[in-house]
């Protein structure tokens, strides 16, 4: 039976979530559906595009993937299907996609909206769910949709220079710790062998990369490379970004701290010496 992941920014209060599992199945009867997250911030991009690279990256080809990020940042006029690494993703064209790949999809076709529907959730779902059942049945991409050039917006890269990588929070987990954008290989690649600080909220400083929370004293902050391969700032037993004042990025929440004047700190510096 084919996987078939399940993405979204609309929460769980409610019906949607289970209702659109149930319209999916009503066209994919085979497909089993696997929930990745729901609580996703909306308008958050960087985040959406963190989490959906990561859990994607780890399915086996063949495998499906529904996200609802942002569906209606504006008025839909068709949908995305598309073919990448092996993985198929439906998703709405407003530029989440390119985001998440880290660049142009290999493969990606419009799917088109009938004029006369209502362009909620449940038809979108539809829409994709039909999609989906088609490819499985093994109809290709460029025979379900129609070719399309899509919306395109960068990944938020760290800023480099030859002594310094300046990262972007990109997430914030469920115990606090905070998720900044710069990899492994971009710190390694970029520190040189080289002795180096982290550092954050103007005068907290970290000058070594831990195995596991355990290195560090009940209490004590520390810094490690998480699972996907991203740097990690954390608290053993503690609450990074509530006690630091760190905050995820996104373009809505920059503007709301501009409007507020409350002060968010959104960047980690690492210096190399």
């Amino acid at each position: 039976m084919p996987l078939l992941t399940f993405t979204s920014d609309i929460g769980q209060q409610d019906f949607i979530a289970g209702a659109v599992k149930g319209k999916i199945l009503q066209s994919a009867k085979d497909f089993t559906i696997i929930d990745i997250a729901h609580q996703l911030s909306p308008f958050n991009y960087p985040q959406a595009a963190y989490v959906c690279r990561n859990a994607i990256n780890n399915f086996p080809p063949g495998s499906y993937h529904l996200i609802l990020v942002n569906l209606f940042d504006r008025k839909p006029e068709h949908l995305l299907l598309a073919e990448h690494n092996g993985q198929i993703i439906g998703c709405a064209d407003n530029g989440l996609l390119t985001m998440m790949l880290e660049g142009m999809p290999q493969k990606v076709v419009a799917l088109s909206l009938e004029r006369n529907q209502p362009k909620n959730t449940l038809y979108c779902t539809s829409v994709f769910a039909k999609a989906f059942a088609e490819h499985a049945g093994g109809k290709t991409l460029e025979t379900i949709g129609e070719p399309v050039s899509i919306q395109v917006k960068n990944h938020l890269r760290p800023l480099l220079s030859s002594n310094s990588i300046e990262g972007q929070i990109i997430f914030i987990d469920n115990f606090e710790n905070v998720i900044v954008n710069i990899t492994k290989e971009e710190f390694e690649e970029q520190r040189k062998g080289r002795s180096f600080k982290i550092v954050f909220k103007r005068d907290e400083v970290i000058d070594r990369i831990s195995d596991t929370y355990a290195d560090v004293v009940e209490g004590e902050k520390l810094a490690l490379f998480n699972s996907a391969g991203y740097l990690e700032i954390a608290i053993n037993k503690g609450n990074a970004a509530g006690l630091f004042g760190l905050q995820g990025f996104s373009e809505k929440q920059q503007q709301n701290q501009y409007q507020s004047k409350q002060l968010f700190y959104q960047t980690v510096r690492v210096h190399f010496e």
